[in-house]
């Protein structure tokens, strides 16, 4: 029986890059890795399915998941995982120095529903006592102008929601002083370029986010691996196969992180970095899995319906095919 063909959608990952290249394989699978921006992996996964696999917004996961026929069912595959203090800027003019300042601002976000946002709105509430309701948001493009939400949105009157006008922009409307700051994953180009009016609410980013995971031990999850679910139904054995081919991959670009006798990615002190983060975070500290991550998921789920992207409290149980939480022993 020849391999069931499948096309997978995800960013270019050294964790995920053996799946790409073919040194790993799922049993049983043909692979056809389609190396794609996340957020046209997201698009037209969540508006259309047009893949059988693809890398996902745990946010926008766990949005389909209110709907009365959920399109897609996960695995505990974290295709990025990332800090988001670093993800908050500012206008340098706005008296915004602290956390509680943003209190009666403005804060553009590409979309509300990002990952991102659900993660840097729910520590600044938890954490620096900025309620996620004391702040006005606009949404749309970051650098062009258009961008929609990809999902429906219906949430709670308290928490002002407005897209920017057509032919606007978060990162011109920051420089002109027409928002007071941006919530975003991606760095707004007048920060890149140097623009004095726009800098880091976290002067050091670092010290914050380490500070962040010693109190909480979370390296906040941002994507998940979602299958379409009549895909599953049907083979519902690519659970396993894939979730195992996923992990070989990822041990593979830990071991290439080992390897000492030249660099490959272009970072100079990148050896010395790899084996500071495991002494900070641990050996395993991109960890796949369901226990192993219950407390980030946990965190992100409670966020997410606080801030009202879900009607119920999804609970971390829920979320992943269960035939990628356990495996046989001998």
């Amino acid at each position: 029986m020849p391999p069931l063909p499948l096309t997978f959608a995800c960013g270019d990952y050294d964790r995920t890059r053996a799946l790409e290249e073919g040194t790993v394989r799922a049993s049983g699978i043909s692979l056809n890795y389609l190396r794609l921006p996340v957020e046209e992996t997201f698009f037209r996964m969540m508006r259309h399915q047009e893949f059988d696999v693809a890398e996902m917004s745990f946010s926008s996961y766990v949005v389909s998941l209110q709907r009365d026929d959920p399109p897609f069912v996960a695995l505990p595959v974290y295709t990025s995982r990332m800090f988001r203090h670093g993800g908050i800027f500012v206008r340098s003019d706005a008296g915004i120095e602290q956390p509680e300042d943003l209190v009666g601002k403005t804060v553009g976000s590409p979309e509300f529903q990002l990952s991102a946002c659900v993660w840097i709105r729910g520590i600044l509430a938890e954490h620096h006592g900025l309620p996620v309701d004391s702040v006005r948001y606009r949404t749309g493009g970051q650098e062009k102008p258009g961008r929609i939400e990809k999902a429906a949105l219906d949430l709670p009157p308290e928490i002002e929601v407005e897209p920017i006008a057509p032919g606007q922009t978060l990162s011109r409307m920051l420089v002109e002083g027409e928002i007071d700051a941006i919530y975003s994953p991606r760095i707004p180009s007048p920060f890149t370029e140097g623009d004095p009016r726009v800098r880091r609410l976290f002067p050091d980013v670092i010290a914050a986010e380490t500070k962040y995971f010693g109190k909480t031990g979370i390296f906040p999850i941002m994507h998940v691996v979602a299958i379409r679910r009549e895909v599953y139904e049907t083979n519902r054995w690519i659970a396993q196969s894939l979730m195992k081919a996923f992990s070989e991959a990822k041990e593979r670009a830990y071991r290439r992180f080992d390897d000492s006798s030249a660099l490959p990615f272009t970072l100079p002190w990148m050896t010395l970095q790899f084996e500071e983060a495991r002494r900070r975070l641990g050996d395993d500290f991109w960890s796949y899995g369901l226990q192993d991550n219950w407390d980030d998921l946990d965190a992100f789920l409670r966020y997410h319906h606080e801030q009202g992207l879900s009607k119920r409290r999804v609970t971390p149980e829920e979320l992943f095919a269960p035939e990628a939480l356990e495996s046989f022993v001998i």
